[in-house]
């Protein structure tokens, strides 16, 4: 699977990541969801270089050119909450696109975590481009039956899975067990989970930090 990371090369992603991190800049909820849209419109931007294109004709106010477009828009998932304003970002750059959301949630216990998928809504999916948008790929375990769900609605060209942050254990977990056309796209891979499967440094629960804390 191909990997791609934008912070492989120094660029202002940087600044939004790092306020995204910082435990003082995390108080203000409201410059903690503009960021998760910047760095969702940088990496919508990133992907974007990877898709189908196709020549139009353009008529300016001067002359006929050419122009060079998407051949047809991705579909657009998110998980359900922590996804959104990540997923904004994305709306934000393809705003032609369909949109699907997924409703998950960790299911926690002392030795291990699970995901309970509750609730699946998208447009067909047959031969699209699909951006299944994540801010946290810690486990992986998410992302896997959350591709089973959205094969049950037609087979994608091509599923691109967008992360803020990914744990090396839930790269390889996608890699091991997803066998479909697909690549990663993330800001940062950090260095590791924790005993409770929480990314190292990470930066804490992206739900609560853009909307407050659950019961």
């Amino acid at each position: 699977m191909e990997v791609f990371t934008l912070t492989q090369q120094n660029s202002i992603a940087n600044h939004f990541l790092a306020e995204l991190r910082d435990v003082k800049a995390q108080q203000d909820r409201l410059r903690f969801r503009a960021n998760m849209i910047r760095l969702g419109e940088m990496m919508a931007y990133e992907i974007s270089k990877k898709m189908t294109y196709h020549s139009v004709s353009i008529q300016t106010p001067l002359k006929e050119t050419t122009a060079t477009l998407i051949t047809q828009p991705p579909v657009l998932i998110t998980i359900l909450r922590a996804g959104l304003p990540y997923f904004q970002g994305f709306l934000n750059y393809f705003d032609k696109s369909d949109s699907g959301f997924i409703g998950a949630y960790r299911k926690e216990g002392k030795a291990e975590i699970s995901v309970q998928l509750d609730y699946l809504a998208t447009p067909t999916l047959h031969n699209r481009e699909v951006i299944l948008i994540d801010p946290m790929l810690a486990t992986g375990n998410s992302f896997v039956p959350s591709v089973a769900a959205l094969l049950k609605q037609g087979s994608p060209s091509h599923i691109y899975f967008a992360a803020m942050i990914a744990a090396p254990e839930g790269i390889k977990n996608i890699s091991d067990n997803l066998k479909v056309p697909s690549s990663l796209f993330t800001v940062s891979i950090d260095e590791k989970l924790n005993s409770d499967f929480y990314i190292v440094p990470g930066l804490g629960d992206a739900g609560d930090l853009s909307f407050g804390e659950k019961l």
